[in-house]
Formats: structure tokens, sequence, C-alpha cells
């Protein structure tokens, strides 16, 4: 396999992208000089030392070589603890920020669960969320979850899964559980979402 494919392999591997899609990308690349091409190698590499997952969140966020080990809203204590909004993607959480329709604090799971997946578990970071939960709610913190992933099969199958560990912790700690209203249209995902869409869905939260 030529540099040219297993390069445009590598492409296709990026979410949305096609085979002619990832060929574009390669020879878009063979069009710029050299510089362009060793800069882009060059933050790409870069990409592990500057950025690192929140310990609280999960998400990812840059930290220029420092030694913080919470992104900015985790480390924010204007936040409201009192509410954790569980969403797919870092994308998402971003696009949520957006709209500033939400104060409170998040959690990331990594992704959503495939329709029929039968080790659903290793999609999201299922363990890593019941962990926080635990924690909060035993600081008697924690007064409701929100479910903002994205309406889609995807979305509503991870939705099913969430719900058959968050319910029994909800009775046994008494918080609430709610779900972004649908003001997202079916099928529609959060991080292509307008910030007036989030609003209202967040604002119809039941």
């Amino acid at each position: 396999m030529s540099t040219v494919e297993t390069l445009a392999e590598h492409f296709r591997k990026f979410p949305g992208i096609g085979p002619r899609q990832a060929k574009r990308f390669v020879y878009f690349l063979l069009t710029r000089d050299v510089r362009f091409r060793g800069e882009l190698a060059s933050l790409i590499k870069e990409l592990s030392d500057d950025v690192i997952t929140c310990e609280l969140c999960h998400r990812f966020f840059v930290t220029r070589g420092g030694s913080a080990l919470r992104c900015t809203v985790c480390n924010d204590h204007n936040r409201d603890a009192e509410k954790l909004m569980i969403v797919e993607k870092d994308v998402d959480l971003d696009n949520i920020e957006r709209s500033g329709a939400y104060n409170g604090r998040y959690f990331v799971l990594g992704g959503s669960i495939p329709v029929l997946e039968k080790n659903p578990k290793q999609y999201i970071r299922s363990d890593e969320l019941v962990d926080t939960i635990v924690m909060s709610s035993k600081t008697k913190t924690l007064k409701e979850i929100i479910l903002a992933l994205s309406n889609n099969p995807e979305g509503d199958n991870t939705v099913r899964f969430l719900n058959e560990i968050l319910i029994p912790l909800s009775e046994q700690y008494s918080f609430k559980m709610s779900v972004l209203g649908r003001g997202l249209s079916t099928g529609s995902e959060l991080e292509y979402s307008d910030a007036d869409t989030i609003k209202n869905a967040f604002e119809n939260r039941h």
C-alpha cells in the first residue's frame, strides 16, 4: 500500500469522512508546501504533550506543560455543583457552553453505544461515571443528573443503558434524573445543534 493510500486510510477513521473525502485530504496536503506539512505533523505530535484528560469530567483540555489535572470548568467554584450533565463527547460540551444555558458540571462519556451491542461498557466510561456520581452523592451536593445525548438510535440506546445503571443510584441517593427536551429534531447530534435549540432542549428537559 502506497503512502497516499495509507494516509487516506487514516483520514477515513475521522468521524463522517468517507473514502473520497479522505483522498481529497491527501491530495490537498500534496498541494501545500513542505513548511505547511511539517507544521501540521509537528502539531499532531505535540497533542500528547499539551493536551490531557480532566480527572473529573474526562474532557480534553490544554495544559501547555502545566501541572493542572482539572479543566477550567471543573476548577470553577462558581459552577452549580448540584447539577451534572452527561454528554457523549467534548464537542457536545463545547456547544452547550456556547449556548450559555447551563452553569453546572459535566461528565464526558467518550462515545455512545451502538444498537444491539452486547458489550456496551467498551464504548463509554460507565464505571467512571458511577464513581463520580457516588462521590458527589455522598457529599450530598448532587441533586440532578441531566442526560444530554444525541437524538438518534445510538443516543437513545445509550440513555436506556444509563437508566439501568443510574435509576437504582437515584433511588439510593435521592437525586433527580432528566433528559433534554425534544427541541432537538430526531436524528440530530448535539455537536451540530445551534445555541437556541440547545437552550430550548435544556429548558424543556423532563
